[in-house]
Formats: structure tokens, C-alpha cells, sequence
């Protein structure tokens, strides 16, 4: 496998990406870490940052950053999959608010521990512009504003369109939370990070199953190199974990795909209006996002490739030449300005879905069986938040962090085949029909009301 050629950000990483040896026999320590991605890797470096002896493990099936982690947007983002208003309805207003201000409070934390374990992933906290593109557009960002201002904890601005360069737009909302990065750069360095802190990340190891602590036992991760013994075992392997023995409908694998283009002029951005460090979206329905990159391209991507039978995961998967064709279509015309730029990398992998769209991190101490992901894509930030709080719970610390209301939840299965399959497939025609129905119509869309239990919104 040539790793340079999962993405943009792969392909431009100050790293040989060479994989790093395997486990050969069984192992036993403090903790055993299932994934190398950015949730096993902050809840390693924040083990070890807390107890430098403890003996922590990571078991990864391709290379540190395969996944999600290495390939995504590049927002380091404030973003939860539940929103303030869904959080408070399922855990009162307290608890919501203290998700809001722990997801702001990440965000800056991600730039800080980044640069205290030495690690350049062109980290600069721009803030996140969200386009109103038409009347329709215009009242969701005001309903936004609204509903945001009632809870008190962010800082969400109107920019009207004098301040915005994307066609069509009536103005635009500005959240400060948020950073732009090189995603690649931060899990690569950060697992450099871990191991010269002690911990011990061994590649190419596929997990097959993990095992509850019983009478006798202590909890185990289990492969067809060895078997780990630890105190814990946390799974971390967010849209890959249908992979695990018994975990098939836990998490739906939903493809987003992204594309790069080559560098623009810096006169270019400023007609355009995003400085480095913002990132971008609007308010359609089937979601979008950019960032500026540091060396003046755009990362852009969004949905609408199709979930696959059975939670299938496949490399071709990663490519789906019409979204790609979707994506330059789009990003031409937000910004017309931009002309036949060419697009130099195209990407694309799954992230992970729950079934309630609810984020959970938790550890049964009772099996010794830890847990966090369903970031929905909102994972870049959220997975500092996820280490700090496991490693608290390992170490048995009665923290801020541990009284969140995301700690301790379990989002239900998913629904077998066919249902699966249809509904997750159901979900993305809806959005792109929402949005063709407010176009024509100028008024928000029925379609999307209808299906938002099952999108999510």
C-alpha cells in the first residue's frame, strides 16, 4: 500500500508513512488501545502525560492515521453531532450547556497540546464562515443565531454580504471556534508524540474481537497475531468499527468524500474573503466543507456517496468520480472567481455514524471495556475531548470532563439489512432533494422535516 495516495494531506506530510512493526504473540499491559487515530492517540498521550509508567498499547491494522483522522476536512471545530437544543432535551439545559463550552474549550486546547508535544500541523484558529445562499439559507442562519444566543456559551456573528465572497450570498454567519489544520501533519506527529512518551504502537495489526474482563480474566483484544491482556481496552475505531466481532451494527460507515485544488494567488483569497486559519460551509442540506490551506489551495469536500451493503468498507469506495465532479461543480460556483482551477487530489473514506447521531465515550469498569466515537465527521476536536475524558476514567479521576453528558452513552444498534441499507441510502436522496425543493420553492424544505430523525437534524 502506498500511503502518500489516501490523500491530499498523506501525500504533502513530512513522514516516510512506513508501517511500523506488528504484534507477535501475546501481550499484557495497563491499557490496550484499539485504533491509532486520534481518539487512541490523545487517550495515549493523555495516559501517559498523567501516569508516564503506565503501560499503554495501540493495535492498528494499517498505519497510525489510515483512517478518518489522517484524511479529513481539517476543521478543528467547536461542531457536536448533537446540537444544544437536542443535548438539553435529552440531558437539560446544564449538562448542554457544559458540552457547549467543553467543545469550545477543545478547540484550543488541540492547538495548545499540539504545540507541547512539538508537532507544525499548520494550526491557526480562524473561525468557521457558513454562507446564506438565498432567502431560505438566510432564515436558517437566523434561527441559528437565535437559538445559539439562547443558551449563552457561543459567540455566533452575522456578517452581512458586503463581508462575504461567495456568489449568491445574502450574508453569512462567523463562529470563532474554530481552527484550520493539516490533519495528517497532527495524527502523524501526535503518534511520534506517544511513543517518545513511552507508549507502543504496533501497525498492522487487525483486531478481530475484544473480550470482557470475567471471573479470573481481565479484558482482551484478540488477533491472529496474539492476544493483548490489559486492565482496559478502549475501541477507538470509530467509521471502522463493523470491522469487530459483535460490533456490526454499532456504528455506520457513511462515506464523504474531498477533493484539493492547486494553489491560488493570494489575490484570489482576498476577492474571495476566507484568510488563513477560517475554514467554510453554508446551509444547504447535504453538507459541505473547505478550508484555505496553508499553502493557498482549497481542501474541499462534502457528501453524497452512497452507504454500502452489510457496512461494507472497500479502497474504491474512497472514490466516486461523479461526486468528485459534484464537488468541483459546487465549489465553481460558490466561487466563480476561481475559473477552471484544477483539482490535483482527489479522497474520500468513512466516518462514523450512530443510530441517534449521539457521540458517546465511556468505560465499564465492571469489563473493563472502554469506548468512544460517533463523531458524525465532527471528530477532529471531539477526539481531544474523547482522550482527556478516557483517560480520567481509566484512571479512575473524578473530573469536569467526566460528568459531561456524552460520558456513559451508548447509542443504539442500527437496524439490520435490508433496513440498514435503505435507510442510510433514504437519508442522502432526502437531502439532496431538500435541497432542490428550497430552490425551487424559496421556502424550507418538507423533505427534510420529514426525514430529520433520520439524518440527524
Amino acid at each position: 500500500m502506498d500511503a502518500r495516495g489516501l490523500s491530499f494531506w498523506h501525500d504533502t506530510v513530512d513522514d516516510d508513512l512506513n508501517q511500523r512493526s506488528s504484534l507477535h504473540g501475546d501481550l499484557d499491559v495497563g491499557v490496550a488501545i484499539v485504533g491509532a487515530g486520534l481518539t487512541g492517540l490523545w487517550t495515549a498521550w493523555s495516559l501517559l502525560q498523567a501516569a508516564p509508567d503506565i503501560r499503554v498499547v495501540l493495535l492498528e491494522r494499517e498505519i497510525a492515521g489510515f483512517g478518518a483522522s489522517g484524511r479529513n476536512g481539517g476543521w478543528c471545530s467547536a461542531l457536536f453531532p448533537t446540537t444544544a437544543t437536542g443535548l438539553q432535551a435529552k440531558h437539560g439545559l446544564d449538562a448542554a450547556i457544559a458540552m457547549r463550552r467543553a467543545m469550545i474549550n477543545t478547540v484550543d486546547e488541540v492547538g495548545r497540546a499540539s504545540a507541547a508535544a512539538g508537532i507544525d500541523c499548520d494550526f491557526v484558529k480562524g473561525g468557521t464562515i457558513v454562507y446564506a445562499r438565498g432567502e431560505v439559507q438566510r432564515r436558517a442562519a437566523e434561527a441559528d443565531i437565535a437559538v445559539t444566543d439562547s443558551f449563552g456559551v457561543d459567540t455566533l456573528q452575522w456578517w452581512d454580504a458586503d463581508r462575504v465572497g461567495a456568489a449568491g450570498a445574502l450574508g453569512a454567519t462567523f463562529d470563532p471556534a474554530c481552527a484550520r489544520l493539516h490533519p495528517a501533519k497532527l495524527v502523524r506527529g501526535l503518534a511520534r508524540a506517544v511513543e517518545a512518551a513511552g507508549g507502543r504502537i504496533l501497525e498492522g495489526t487487525a483486531v478481530d474481537a475484544v473480550e470482557p474482563a470475567t471471573e479470573g480474566r481481565r479484558a482482551h483484544a484478540m488477533s491472529t497475531l496474539g492476544t493483548v491482556t490489559a486492565d482496559a481496552v478502549i475501541v477507538a475505531t470509530e467509521g471502522y468499527t463493523p470491522g469487530l466481532r459483535d460490533h456490526r451494527r454499532r456504528i455506520l460507515p457513511l462515506y464523504s468524500l474531498m477533493i484539493a485544488t492547486e494553489p491560488l494567488p493570494d489575490s484570489v483569497w482576498d476577492e474571495i474573503g476566507i484568510s488563513h486559519g477560517q475554514t467554510f460551509s453554508d446551509y444547504r442540506h447535504l453538507l459541505i466543507y473547505g478550508q484555505r490551506t496553508a499553502d493557498n489551495r482549497f481542501a474541499f469536500g462534502g457528501r453524497g456517496a452512497r452507504y454500502h451493503w452489510g457496512s461494507a468498507i472497500r479502497p474504491s469506495y474512497d472514490r466516486v468520480p461523479a461526486v468528485f465532479e459534484h464537488l468541483r461543480q459546487t465549489l465553481g460556483e460558490l466561487f466563480p472567481i476561481i475559473g477552471d482551477v484544477a483539482v490535483t487530489h482527489t479522497w474520500g473514506g468513512p466516518l462514523g455514524v450512530p443510530r441517534d447521531w449521539h457521540a458517546g465515550v465511556g468505560l465499564d469498569r465492571a469489563t473493563g471495556l472502554g469506548w468512544a466515537g460517533g463523531y458524525v465527521g465532527d471528530g477532529l476536536s471531539t477526539t481531544n475531548l474523547a482522550g482527556r475524558t478516557l483517560a480520567d476514567l481509566v484512571l479512575e479521576r473524578d473530573t469536569d470532563l467526566t460528568h459531561l453528558p456524552w460520558v456513559g452513552h451508548r447509542s443504539p444498534n442500527w437496524e439490520p439489512e435490508p433496513l440498514r441499507f435503505l435507510g442510510a441510502n433514504a437519508g442522502l436522496v432526502a437531502m439532496t432533494a431538500a435541497d432542490a425543493e428550497e430552490r425551487a420553492t424559496r421556502r424550507p424544505s418538507i423533505v427534510a422535516k420529514a426525514m430529520g430523525p433520520l439524518t440527524g437534524h
